[in-house]
């Protein structure tokens, strides 16, 4: 049972300005977020992006776009505004992969900037950050059920950098077969 005590004290704790440390996960998050999904975009067949498991799901090229709408999201949360845009996937691949890194980079580039976050931290990762590391786990499933499977990784051992956010990341540490 939580006292009196703890509530003031959670409460005090909500509106205590965003520490060094929190701005630094937030930034982890989001290379977590590249890096994992990197390796679930890297190497799918260009015509991966139109696989659609069945009618009412979402394809890849949808995943991937509502992703990089994500990472706008949380910048202009950071920012200080809450817009939200839907935007329709395109038909090539490529191109959406790099628009979600793109969208990644600037998102990591606010956070690194030292501006103010205009959101608490915990908001931003229990949102939008940690719903595209559930669209990333739905890609790598997509991905074994077109074919292309990406192999296991322990996520552990791997070398995820903040602000490492592009295309190019770290090769995996231990894969699994």
């Amino acid at each position: 049972m939580i006292g009196c005590r703890n509530l003031v004290s959670m409460a005090s704790q909500a509106q205590t300005p965003v520490t060094d440390g929190a701005r630094q996960m937030l930034r982890h998050v989001v290379a977590t977020i590249a890096y994992r999904g990197g390796k679930t975009m890297r190497g799918a067949p260009e015509n991966f992006g139109s696989f659609r498991a069945s009618e009412k799901t979402r394809t890849p090229a949808e995943i991937v776009a509502h992703l990089a709408d994500l990472m706008n999201w949380a910048l202009s949360m950071a920012r200080g505004k809450q817009e939200w845009q839907d935007t329709q996937a395109g038909a090539a691949w490529t191109a959406g992969v790099a628009r979600f890194h793109r969208s990644l980079e600037a998102l990591d580039e606010y956070l690194g900037s030292g501006e103010p976050l205009g959101a608490p931290a915990e908001n931003l990762f229990q949102g939008p950050l940690a719903d595209a590391l559930t669209h990333i786990g739905q890609l790598a499933m997509l991905r074994r059920m077109a074919g292309s499977p990406v192999k296991g990784e322990n996520y552990f051992k791997a070398e995820i950098v903040a602000g490492r956010v592009g295309a190019e990341q770290a090769k995996a540490v231990r894969e699994f077969d």
